[in-house]
């Protein structure tokens, strides 16, 4: 295993896909807390909010790397996922990310607890979190089992539905 400081260097070298597996109900990042104080608070989006991560984005794309993800959410949505939900998403999604959304309130599916990105089909780096949604690490998996983890894409995708379909106030 490979620990990896970011994963900047695993985009930059991604030639068709890049697709994470978004599983926990909260992320307690140190660049997140001022953003999610203000939604809180009912103010507005700051101006150029998250515009680091749509510009990479969209240059990926552009390169002709597709960008996606599945976001698992249990209902209730805590409060991250209503914060990610109104401001991150839809930017992220401009910006030429697929996001689907995959509610396992009523579903058992055979799916990890695990985050996880999968790029070009075949490298796996697997994000390590506390309960509290702070980060341990990533972890570069050498010699994954590639089916076990396009079986959870697959089967991911196959039950979630496009961020714009998902009904999050129900």
């Amino acid at each position: 295993m490979v620990f990896l400081s970011n994963l900047r260097e695993r985009f930059a070298n991604c030639h068709s896909s890049a697709w994470r597996f978004e599983a926990q109900p909260t992320y307690t990042m140190p660049g997140e807390q001022d953003e999610l104080e203000l939604w809180r608070a009912g103010k507005p989006m700051p101006e150029g909010f998250n515009s680091a991560w749509h510009e990479r984005v969209s240059g990926y794309v552009e390169r002709g790397v597709s960008m996606g993800r599945v976001r698992v959410v249990r209902r209730p949505l805590t409060e991250y996922l209503r914060h990610q939900f109104e401001w991150a998403i839809p930017g992220n999604i401009k910006a030429g990310e697929d996001i689907r959304v995959l509610d396992l309130t009523e579903l058992d599916l055979d799916l990890p607890s695990q985050d996880f990105w999968l790029f070009d089909d075949e490298i796996v780096v697997d994000l390590n979190f506390n309960p509290d949604g702070t980060m341990i690490n990533r972890e570069q998996l050498e010699n994954p089992d590639l089916s076990k983890y396009r079986k959870w894409r697959d089967t991911a995708l196959a039950h979630a539905v496009p961020f714009h379909e998902f009904n999050a106030g129900t």
